[in-house]
């Protein structure tokens, strides 16, 4: 049976849809649909029922499932031990991060380990949904958790503060000290009237206007003037549009984390960026704890 067929099949699975597939593999989706078709054919049964609402797998799907999944974990844990043996310092290396992590810090970083190892074809892959190193959807993760999942092994590397930002003009416009009630926050996606980091805040009863779930789009909402914003301090000291927000002080927030799987930790390039990177991450410590002076 071809392996590739039990890919398809699998990525048809999980996402229930030939897109959700398509985009998973990277490939189109009437190439999905096409190897779906014929793969039923080759069987000569029907893996899947074509609803409205997407595709679900019939009995005997249900069944090939399993045992899709149980040859999926073995191709992936051989590739992962083989991968584990290579001492060489070049090669593939991906890497998943969210975006205010590559954007806001540590992009001069990665272009400083892109030319002390030319040989290591870097790749990074911009997400805050959890990437799956057991099915080696990344080789090395830095993720901002306080519970990292097994079977992951790596280190902690900092906690990072957070702070209240505005825009110097938003300042001006507001006495926020004097006249509090006439600020607003810009909201997350958090349904509540006052969420948790409004009702911790020295401004517990502003009201919470519009929802950007995105910390990059709350700074861009934060220097033009929309209100006040929760943002690391790693983003915030940065602008020299924003200021903190009285009374400024940083306090405590997310762990960063740098990760990969255990079948992985003695592979040569994975173990040079993630040295590299806690070296970098060290770097900045004084601003990501927020004790650097805003310029």
């Amino acid at each position: 049976m071809n392996w590739d067929n039990l890919r398809i099949f699998l990525a048809v699975a999980r996402e229930k849809s030939v897109r959700g597939a398509a985009a998973d593999l990277g490939v189109s989706h009437s190439t999905i649909s096409r190897r779906i078709d014929a793969f039923e054919q080759d069987l000569g049964v029907r893996l899947f029922e074509r609803l409205p609402d997407g595709y679900v797998l019939t009995p005997f799907g249900e069944d090939m499932l399993q045992t899709a999944r149980r040859l999926e974990d073995s191709v992936n844990g051989l590739e992962r031990r083989v991968l584990g043996q290579d001492a060489r310092l070049r090669g593939g290396l991906r890497v998943t991060m969210p975006d205010l992590l590559a954007a806001k810090l540590l992009m001069p970083d990665l272009v400083a380990f892109g030319e002390d190892y030319p040989d290591i074809n870097l790749e990074v892959a911009i997400s805050y949904t959890p990437f799956d190193l057991r099915r080696r959807e990344a080789d090395v993760a830095i993720r901002i958790t306080r519970d990292p999942p097994e079977p992951l092994v790596g280190r902690k590397i900092i906690t990072y503060a957070r702070a209240t930002y505005a825009s110097r003009d938003y300042l001006e416009r507001h006495d926020i000290e004097r006249e509090p009630e006439s600020v607003a926050w810009i909201g997350w996606d958090d349904r509540s009237r006052h969420p948790r980091w409004v009702r911790d805040s020295a401004y517990p009863n502003a009201p919470v206007r519009g929802r950007l779930n995105n910390a990059l789009v709350q700074l861009a909402a934060a220097k033009a003037g929309m209100g006040l914003a929760m943002l690391p301090c790693f983003m915030g000291d940065t602008e020299p549009d924003l200021r903190r927000v009285p009374p400024g002080l940083p306090e405590p927030a997310w762990d960063i984390w740098i990760l990969t799987h255990e079948d992985l930790r003695a592979t040569a390039r994975v173990r040079a960026f993630m040295d590299f990177m806690a070296t970098a991450f060290q770097g900045h410590r004084d601003l990501l704890e927020g004790r650097l002076p805003q310029r």
